[in-house]
């Protein structure tokens, strides 16, 4: 949630951060006006408490008609009371709806919607391949990727990792844990199932809650990235971060509806329900912000360059942000049958969005408990197969492993085609 303390000094600063994400500014109007509404019925509330307890006190020393004046009057304020705590709550229920409705606020992202990034810079030398074979081709010949059985099995969208392709996935995720190790981030293996709150609380129950799975009986919800839950892990409480950011690498699987993508990137993996990913989760102080993004952007760089393969890093227009983030890169990397980038990682900086939904706050220096600033970003996942493959693939069918990924895969420097 953003602060409210923002919204009362600027209101149309939050606006103009609508007006970049391409979207209405009735929320904020809805919000300032909950607001203003919750303080008053508070405000009555307690004033009307107030009067009942200072006439319990008189009730106590009157005596004939003053005393009687005093008891009908007590039974009004009993009434009164009643309804305005009524009152309260409804408009506190009203102002956390409105609350709920009002994105991150937009900062430094350009403007417009998904087409509309901006390209920061490209990264490595694309390689010259005649006819490049597709993902998925590839895999089948190394017998690496099944997805036939995967629809077989679970339906659309589903698949098998068999073999190298396994190998290859199991050693690119444990590759990123080992490099996360090593910046300092705890390595984490997390829930998949969490509940309605921690969604909630990461944003994720917004404009893109029919890509969400949802457990009805258990009232649980499948997760579409580790980030959900080590967001949460700290929830309600006030953590340390005297010797700067506390950060966590999460290894899950992930699951995704794909809702509103019907007839797009149906082949191969690239668009699929259920994925692993290693994701970097840090808590920080919200002045720390803007250097941690930086330094998550970094990591996923870095892991980009040790599986070799061209990548562009693009800065995120604000229409496409989604709700808790105000600034988000995403690397794209090269995929040769595509004759395309397409996107592999994704880090937003959620400043301290999150953290007020989900109550996570830090000491200041003099003690008192403030909102923490949160930050995710990929370091590797499942799709990353497809720029692997594809960017590595060889004139005779088989497939260089690059070096950083051979110890994963028994020292072996090619994978050649089953025949």
């Amino acid at each position: 949630m953003i602060d409210l303390r923002l919204l009362r000094e600027d209101p149309e600063l939050i606006r103009a951060s609508q007006r970049l994400r391409g979207e209405s500014t009735q929320p904020v109007d809805d919000l300032l006006r909950a607001d203003e509404e919750r303080r008053a019925a508070t405000q009555r509330f307690e004033t009307v408490r107030a009067e009942q307890r200072s006439i319990g006190k008189e009730v106590a020393k009157a005596s004939g008609d003053e005393r009687a004046a005093l008891l009908v009057r007590t039974k009004e304020l009993a009434a009164e009371v009643k309804a305005a705590e009524a009152a309260a709550t409804e408009a506190e229920q009203a102002l956390k709806r409105a609350h709920l409705a009002v994105p991150n606020v937009v900062a430094g992202a350009p403007p417009g919607g998904e087409d509309d990034f901006v390209v920061l810079r490209e990264v490595g030398t694309i390689p010259e391949i005649a006819a490049p074979k597709d993902h998925l081709e590839i895999g089948e010949a190394l017998r690496a990727i099944d997805t036939e059985r995967g629809a077989k099995v679970s339906g659309s969208r589903f698949y098998f990792l068999t073999g190298v392709g396994a190998l290859l996935q199991l050693g690119m995720l444990q590759l990123a844990i080992q490099q996360a190790v090593e910046h300092g981030f705890v390595p984490s293996i997390t829930p998949s199932l969490v509940r309605p709150e921690s969604m909630e609380g990461t944003g994720f129950l917004g404009s893109h809650a029919g890509e969400v799975y949802r457990l009805e009986a258990d009232d649980l919800y499948l997760v579409g990235t580790s980030e959900v839950a080590l967001a949460a892990y700290h929830s309600n409480e006030i953590i340390d971060l005297n010797n700067g950011p506390s950060r966590f690498a999460g290894w899950s699987s992930c699951y995704r509806r794909e809702a509103g993508s019907h007839g797009k990137d149906v082949r191969g993996i690239l668009r699929v329900h259920q994925f692993d990913k290693v994701e970097m989760f840090s808590f920080c102080k919200p002045e720390d912000a803007l250097a941690e993004h930086e330094r998550l952007l970094a990591m996923e760089e870095e892991m980009l360059a040790k599986v070799e393969i061209p990548y562009r890093v693009i800065d995120v227009a604000a229409g496409d942000l989604g709700s808790s983030a105000v600034r988000k890169f995403d690397c794209e990397a090269w995929v040769p049958s595509q004759g395309r980038y397409r996107e592999v990682t994704s880090t937003s900086n959620c400043t301290t969005f999150q953290a007020r939904r989900l109550n996570i706050r830090y000491r200041d220096e003099n003690g008192k408990p403030q909102t923490a600033a949160t930050l995710n970003g990929t370091l590797a996942t499942t799709r990353w197969l497809i720029p692997i493959l594809e960017n590595h693939q060889q004139p005779d069918g088989s497939v260089r492993v690059p070096k950083a990924l051979q110890p994963f895969l028994g020292g072996r420097e090619v994978l050649e085609p089953s025949r």
